[in-house]
């Protein structure tokens, strides 16, 4: 019985929303791009975004969907060539109930070298599928690195 509830709490295991690919491009060229928020996240809804995300502790306002999705984000983790990560302060998702459930989630972006390609692996920390967004977010997400990983190939 101590078997099956071990298993059963595994299973409840809360996952963020990850998305991963291979690209021939370098480290470096990658971390650029990622820097530079309008070439990987516009394109789908009409997107504006404002600020900067640099250096440590930018902040940069997403809209789109003509006022459907609203996030500000701050630059809290910067490992050149290897890792960014943003952490949510503010959202406004109009289309579910708890509008700032994006708050207190980060989102990041791991670089590493594989052979002699180099991976890009993407998360959404606390994007997961117990809160109401997650169908629609992972799959906006989803639009945005397919359109990314095409960008990087």
């Amino acid at each position: 019985m101590k078997d099956l509830t071990a298993a059963k709490n595994t299973n409840m295991k809360k996952e963020n929303f990850v998305y991963s690919f291979k690209s021939s491009k370098t480290p470096e060229a990658i971390f650029e791009i990622l820097l530079d928020i309008e070439q990987w996240w516009s394109g789908l809804y009409e997107e504006t975004i404002k600020g900067e995300s640099h250096k440590l502790n930018d902040e940069f306002s997403f809209h789109a969907g003509q006022g459907v999705h609203y996030s500000k984000q701050k630059l809290v983790e910067l490992i050149p060539n290897k890792k960014i990560v943003w952490l949510v302060t503010d959202s406004k998702l109009t289309f579910i109930n708890k509008q700032n459930e994006w708050v207190g989630t980060k989102i990041s972006f791991d670089i590493s070298k594989e052979a002699d390609k180099t991976v890009v692996t993407f998360t959404h920390d606390g994007l997961t599928p117990e809160i109401e967004c997650y169908t629609d977010c992972s799959s906006g997400w989803t639009g945005y690195l397919d359109n990314l990983k095409k960008k990087l190939k």
